[in-house]
């Protein structure tokens, strides 16, 4: 198991013994709303949108059509909207694809 997505079990175990069901978090031009589950984030189109989520930062780089690439890491995964890629030991789908937004659910498959 990889040194981030150790981290990431460590931050939900915590959460879970604490008892933390939710929170959320900004990033520039972003927000991201978690659970255990997982988190999903809302990233502003037109800007320089980035977050850290479960401890990995997350930046949308490009969006063409129906397809959206983040970098994850610093790797970049390329998603067409409805489905699921992997990078850094997290899956990540895209869930909606807007004018003004995307939205994208990473979760660490915990």
């Amino acid at each position: 198991m990889s040194a981030r997505r150790s981290t990431a079990a460590l931050l939900l175990v915590a959460a879970l013994s604490l008892g933390v069901s939710a929170c959320t978090a900004t990033g520039p031009g972003s927000r991201s709303e978690c659970e255990v589950s997982g988190c999903t984030v809302t990233f502003e189109r037109g800007v320089e949108a980035k977050i850290s989520v479960l401890g990995v930062d997350t930046e949308l780089t490009a969006v063409e059509g129906n397809v959206v690439t983040l970098a994850v890491g610093g790797q970049p995964v390329t998603v067409p909207v409805g489905e699921t890629g992997s990078v850094q030991g997290m899956n990540l789908t895209v869930q909606e694809i807007t004018q003004d937004k995307v939205v994208v659910r990473l979760a660490t498959g915990l």
